[in-house]
């Protein structure tokens, strides 16, 4: 047996090896994969081995780190598993960090704290840092930096034919690994730029929206003049009346605005003019400590979830939001809406609108009806449900391009990522 042989065979799991449901599975539960072989990897070079078994015995790829963003799961093909690749190395004077493959947010805040550093991670510490990136990453310092690919310098990638590249020199595969998703590689590493935010003030306003009805509405009308320096949310959550919710919000309708604020704290007074919250997080962190801010469950969850890019709130449309289901609207605008050479769409979108739908397998779209004179298209990392050629082509401003890409390399479809490029019917 040849030695790359039996490099491939150490790092391969079959469905019945020991391990093999604790590597494919991740956070989503809905459509796991169920791959034929697993490859758990812990460097560059073993994925580049995982990429080439799978050309020679003709499989389709997946890649999962933490999992958050699985659409539907692969049957059969090869999965490979970064979550054990999950290295991050910083330089500090350069501010920037290499971040490998399976590193979530919360490995790259562990290593950038102790200086004083942040990177532009988003509102779940859990979520896999690279795969986030790549598809745009809309975090909890966006209308100041503007999206975390829009702050990549170098990417590592093997792409689909097996070979190992340095994508930042080829122009195009650069452009389109940054917002484009894993359309057109297997990432094995990227740098990105670091910021000096060691702390922030944030945290969440709870309101029963019984008691104050009027506060999403109160929430818009602020985002309509907060500087870049803030960015925020909103989240109507029906919280059931059952023991395992906290009794301040068990059994309520509530109002959750989420705010992260790189100024001064009386930025958010008005918020605090709608009336008493049932809780108040608000407050100073540090960047490290930022999951605190949108306080997202970790346990592992089944849900799908629809998502649309607006360019205004109009009060009416806010007013006929189902209170059945988990509804999160985001500021955007600032940074956000700056130029940059990467395949992020819709850079003019004012706020973006979800709907969630823990443990069902479609979300109601006619949610979306009053909504879809403002719609401008949609962002893909808050997509999390199967979407057809021409939804996925919505989310591009030259969707065009992105598929001549996918064309050049990965003509074979060789990859299956969560938000698959492929050629309008």
């Amino acid at each position: 047996m040849s030695a790359r042989a039996v490099s491939v065979r150490s790092m391969m799991l079959t469905n019945e090896a020991k391990g093999y449901d604790d590597a494919r599975l991740g956070y989503q539960r809905l459509d796991p994969h169920r791959p034929e072989v697993i490859f758990e990897v812990t460097s560059a070079a073993e994925i580049e081995e995982a990429v080439r078994y799978a050309v020679d015995h003709d499989h389709r790829i997946a890649v999962q780190g933490s999992g958050h963003g699985l659409t539907q799961g692969i049957e059969k093909g090869v999965l490979i598993a970064t979550r054990r690749f999950n290295g991050v190395r910083v330089d500090a004077a350069a501010k920037t960090a290499w971040v490998e493959a399976g590193a979530t947010w919360q490995d790259v805040m562990i290593a950038t704290a102790p200086y004083g550093l942040a990177p532009l991670s988003g509102s779940s510490p859990g979520v896999g840092a690279v795969a986030y990136t790549l598809g745009g990453g809309m975090g909890l310092m966006a209308r100041k930096f503007g999206y975390a690919a829009d702050h990549v310098h170098r990417i590592d990638v093997v792409t689909a034919d097996g070979v190992s590249r340095k994508a930042e020199a080829d122009p195009d595969l650069f452009w389109a690994l940054r917002g484009g998703g894993g359309n057109f590689g297997v990432v094995t590493g990227m740098e990105i730029a670091l910021f000096d935010v060691p702390t922030l003030y944030g945290g969440s306003l709870y309101f029963d929206l019984a008691q104050h009805p009027t506060a999403v509405e109160a929430w818009r009308d602020w985002t309509q003049s907060v500087p870049d320096e803030v960015t925020s949310g909103v989240t109507m959550i029906p919280f059931p009346d059952i023991p395992q919710v906290p009794e301040p919000l068990r059994g309520k309708y509530i109002a959750q605005i989420q705010v992260a604020v790189l100024a001064g704290p009386e930025l958010i007074e008005p918020l605090r003019r709608i009336g008493q919250p049932v809780l108040d997080t608000v407050g100073d962190l540090p960047y490290v400590e930022s999951g605190k801010i949108f306080a997202e469950p970790d346990n592992p969850d089944s849900y799908r979830s629809h998502n649309a890019l607006l360019s205004d709130l109009d009060p009416q449309a806010l007013r006929s939001l189902p209170k059945s289901a988990i509804v999160a609207i985001r500021h955007l605008g600032g940074a956000l809406a700056c130029e940059v050479d990467n395949a992020v769409g819709h850079r003019d979108a004012s706020y973006s609108l979800i709907v969630l739908a823990p443990g069902r397998k479609d979300v109601d779209r006619r949610v979306f009806e009053p909504w879809q004179a403002s719609t401008v298209g949609r962002f893909l990392n808050f997509s999390y449900e199967n979407l057809t050629a021409a939804e996925i082509a919505e989310a591009y401003d030259d969707f065009p391009r992105l598929l001549a890409l996918r064309n050049r390399y990965d003509a074979n479809r060789r990859l299956a990522p969560n938000h698959e490029i492929t050629a309008l019917q």
